[in-house]
């Protein structure tokens, strides 16, 4: 169990760009009073730099054999590299299991940013599981491709045999399934999830103005939203039989806030296309079209564009401090509140709103008021 003397030991499952920009943010923030760009600088008695990286997996032949400070820069990747001289961190990136976590497409495609799949032995549920235990582990990150169910599903398997928090930040679905939300609450594993919101990004937006339609009165008709971007994870999406569960996991947290739900023919929320020059840049093209008052038509349009990666490593920090806290009072099964607040497809939606008093009380551990149904 984590104790908040002691720092929080991670693992990470892939280590793309999303992993690369909670990496060196970790290295960022370490020893800093700045807590600009983070949501909270102390949370339940943790800072960002008590957070250590202490074990890793990836596929990638680049990456595999290197410490974690070296893989983070290595290609694929192609996020902004804002603290360049991230310290060893002694946790060498081990080989992990293929299953599912590498399209098919991806092997031949001739762009070059695509896997290289290494040619390294592949672990056993038990070598994964030994290895969380040898490294004392306390939250294990999932930073597989969108569409690595298989995969995902055995790292859920692992996380469970060793007793390490799980934090979900792709949109295959298990802290809301609750077949294995189940699973974790009777093992006594914390889990959150599923499918991390970023901290300023296309969901979070959409949700926010269609929040504020809402509670103006304003009717929403029609809408939607565009993503385009040139990192792996849009190339990997490229193949759009991975996408199902990621266009429910988008889909839902825009509905879960409108007035009232809007017919599926009228809503498109989703990953578009892959423009490799933008590299880890992704643009958002929302189109919201709504009725004021006597049925007078309105429409906003808004174009968003970020650095994809770094837009989830501070929310990312917060996950992980909270999954800690979870263990510290042994807290069993999905952490309702976090997950509200910090992932698109959390067990139980709420409003913003109330999702971030929940976890400003489940953090200073105060009752939560249900939320409205």
């Amino acid at each position: 169990m984590t104790d908040a003397r002691k720092p929080i030991n991670i693992a990470l499952i892939g280590v793309g760009n999303c992993a690369s920009s909670l990496v060196q943010g970790l290295a960022h923030y370490a020893g800093r009073n700045d807590a600009s760009g983070l949501m909270h600088q102390d949370l339940g008695g943790y800072r960002a730099g008590d957070i250590r990286v202490v074990a890793a997996w990836d596929i990638d032949a680049r990456k595999v054999g290197r410490d974690v400070a070296q893989a983070i820069f290595a290609p694929p990747n192609c996020t902004a590299v804002f603290a360049p001289d991230v310290p060893d961190t002694g946790a060498v990136v081990r080989m992990g299991r293929l299953l599912d976590g590498v399209a098919e497409h991806m092997a031949d495609h001739p762009e070059a940013r695509t896997f290289v799949p290494s040619d390294a032995p592949q672990p056993s549920r038990e070598d994964v599981v030994q290895a969380l235990r040898a490294a004392q582990v306390d939250v294990l990150m999932n930073y597989l491709p969108v569409g690595s169910q298989q995969a995902t599903e055995f790292y859920a398997e692992c996380a469970l045999d060793a007793g390490v928090a799980f934090v979900n930040n792709i949109p295959v679905f298990i802290a809301s399934d609750p077949v294995w939300a189940e699973r974790f609450r009777a093992a006594g594993v914390p889990i959150i999830g599923d499918d991390i919101k970023a901290q300023l990004g296309a969901t979070i937006v959409h949700r926010v103005l269609t929040d504020l339609f809402a509670k103006r009165g304003v009717k929403l008709c029609r809408t939607y939203q565009l993503n385009t971007g040139g990192n792996t994870d849009f190339l990997n999406m490229a193949n759009r039989k991975r996408l199902e569960s990621k266009k429910i996991s988008k889909t839902e947290a825009v509905q879960a806030v409108a007035a009232e739900r809007i017919a599926d023919e009228n809503i498109h929320v989703g990953p578009s296309d892959y423009v490799a020059w933008q590299n880890d840049n992704k643009v958002c093209f929302l189109r919201m079209e709504g009725e004021l008052f006597g049925g007078v038509p309105m429409n906003l349009e808004l174009r968003l564009s970020v650095e994809d990666s770094p837009n989830s490593a501070g929310v990312a920090i917060d996950m992980i401090r909270c999954a800690a806290i979870a263990l510290d009072r042994g807290l069993a099964g999905p952490v309702e509140a976090p997950a509200a607040w910090f992932c698109k497809h959390p067990p139980r939606q709420m409003t913003d709103d109330q999702a971030y008093e929940a976890v400003e009380a489940f953090i200073g551990d105060l009752p939560v008021a249900a939320p409205a149904s």
